[in-house]
């Protein structure tokens, strides 16, 4: 089981360069920033751009993976993403992770002046999004005319650092999501069931979790891939269980060995943010994430 974090992109750099710096001597595997122009409860307040940051990062860590989580197709195009993520690849040197989702309905689907996109529109276009991106990270000249994405020899030499391209984690929960995930994923992410966050149990939202696991398993097994090969990452702090799990050791190693049954590999926390939803106990915070993995060996 890995530890990972996420780190909000909130802070000016003076700031946010201790936080990046404090999760590599902690120990996560990956630290990763949400992909957004601002989001929920944050919009009215500092939010910074994530690849931006994930470059500063890069230069203020040195063994600690990066990533997104997630970014979508809400704002962003494949040729231009594949251009920085191969340069932040190489900055790093070769410590990325892509987490790649379809987007919602928030701040993001609007910000552009544009219709927020059906839940239709969102699927059609994710569909074409990740594979048009799979192919510009892995090959040097690439031409495209998809219906929603074209690329016309776009050359994205010298490629990624990591080979044959960096790591996609692809968040998905429905069957088109899923078989992107199965085809084109390292890793598969998924923050649980939304609709049991309000008013669901612990017990439910793990039975939830395991159909989708379930799902992404037939998924893998119809292009005859091997089920246990791609990670499989929770996004914590969206299941009904919310900051309980970080109270204590205890209950972290409880939550997580659950969770370890379900087949998930790596679970990731929320650095805390005093006085939002991700308010937890720092000093409890970094008891969790030094003591609680010798217990999950």
């Amino acid at each position: 089981m890995r530890l990972s974090t996420v780190i909000l992109p909130i802070h000016r750099w003076a700031e946010g360069q201790k936080i990046w710096q404090r999760a590599e001597d902690l120990g996560f595997h990956t630290a990763y920033t949400y992909d957004h122009l601002s989001w929920r409860s944050f919009r009215d307040g500092p939010w910074f751009g994530a690849i931006p940051t994930l470059t500063a990062a890069a230069t203020a860590t040195q063994r600690l993976r990066l990533g997104t989580l997630v970014t979508s197709p809400n704002f962003r195009h494949p040729v231009t993403l594949a251009k920085e993520l191969i340069s932040l690849d190489d900055i790093s040197g070769g410590r990325i992770t892509l987490g790649i989702g379809a987007g919602g309905n928030g701040f993001d689907a609007t910000t552009l002046g544009q219709e927020a996109w059906t839940p239709r529109e969102r699927a059609d276009r994710f569909a074409e999004f990740v594979p048009l991106l799979d192919r510009l990270l892995t090959e040097d000249a690439v031409t495209q005319r998809g219906a929603r994405y074209a690329a016309e020899e776009a050359r994205n030499i010298p490629g990624c650092v990591q080979r044959p391209r960096l790591p996609f984690a692809v968040a998905a929960t429905g069957p088109r999501g899923l078989k992107l995930a199965a085809r084109h994923g390292q890793a598969w992410v998924t923050t649980g069931d939304p609709k049991l966050y309000e008013n669901g149990t612990p017990e439910q939202s793990r039975a939830a979790l395991r159909a989708q696991g379930e799902k992404f398993a037939a998924a893998c097994a119809e292009i005859g891939r091997d089920a246990s090969e791609p990670d499989r990452i929770l996004l914590t702090g969206f299941t009904p269980d919310r900051n309980a799990p970080l109270e204590s050791v205890d209950a972290f190693v409880d939550f997580a060995g659950l969770h370890a049954e379900l087949g998930f590999t790596e679970i990731v926390l929320h650095a805390p943010i005093p006085d939002s939803d991700f308010a937890t106990d720092p000093a409890v915070f970094e008891r969790i994430v030094t003591e609680a993995p010798a217990q999950l060996a």
